[in-house]
């Protein structure tokens, strides 16, 4: 039981910071001309890390 809810909570959040990534898309963009990267991959990809080792 509760390595499902992990499962659960962890693939939630892996959406959301998908869809978050893709919201701030343009704001990326503007960020990067001025010189600034925002660090999005990173959290992205460390919770597809973190759901790939519970399931």
């Amino acid at each position: 039981m509760h390595t499902r809810l992990t499962r659960a909570i962890l693939f939630a959040l892996y959406q959301t910071s998908v869809a978050a990534s893709i919201a701030l898309l343009p704001l990326a963009v503007l960020t990067r001309r001025l010189g600034v990267t925002l660090p999005a991959h990173r959290i992205v990809k460390r919770l597809e890390h973190a759901y790939d080792a519970a399931v």
